[in-house]
């Protein structure tokens, strides 16, 4: 029996040893007191995204059915993801479309970290995306750890004091936007 806040950790990384998977393994560490933290391990796999696929509840795909589920069962999803070609990963964004009409995100905590070489052209992006899918993200849930490499090493620890302290305020604001003490959320981007 557990009162932790339930994390579905989605990394937008393949690599099974990306630092972003090192990310992951030291948010975890850094907040076993409030997180249970589940890393989904399917993003692979889900098919791409066809909404001919997804008319009614039932008709999406197995895998695509079984990720809503996970995200269903979730308090709060973190994502940590790298930059591609400065732009989000296909993979994380096919993923992230085969939520948009069922609404698994809408009103849902998300972390947001973006870790690469720099990673800001991919943070905007993804941030506008989970955005105007309703996520609820605040100004301390999201964070871009440029040269991810020289701060976080193979063992999910991080070295870097800056990053640290920005990790260390996701998790203080994240557990805060589930248990409501924090209240104000980014709003969409404008759409024109």
């Amino acid at each position: 029996m557990t009162n932790k806040i339930k994390v579905l950790a989605i990394c937008g990384s393949t690599r099974q040893s990306s630092s972003n998977h090192n990310i992951i393994k030291a948010f975890t560490a850094l907040s076993n007191d409030i997180f249970d933290v589940r890393l989904y391990e399917d993003l692979t796999h889900l098919p791409h995204f066809n909404p001919d696929e997804d008319i009614t509840p039932d008709s999406a795909p197995a895998p695509v059915q079984d990720f809503r589920r996970q995200l269903e069962g979730a308090d709060v999803v973190l994502i940590s993801t790298p930059e591609y070609a400065i732009g989000v990963p296909g993979t994380l964004k096919n993923a992230i479309d085969w939520t948009v009409s069922s609404l698994h995100f809408s009103k849902k905590p998300v972390g947001l970290i973006t870790a690469g070489t720099s990673g800001h052209k991919a943070h905007q992006s993804l941030l506008g995306t989970l955005l105007i899918i309703e996520s609820r993200i605040s100004e301390d849930t999201q964070v871009v750890v440029s040269s991810v490499r020289t701060k976080v090493n193979n063992q999910g620890v991080i070295t870097d004091e800056v990053t640290l302290t920005a990790i260390r305020k996701l998790i203080q604001s994240l557990a805060g936007l589930t248990d409501g003490s924090i209240t104000a959320c980014l709003p969409p981007p404008s759409l024109f």
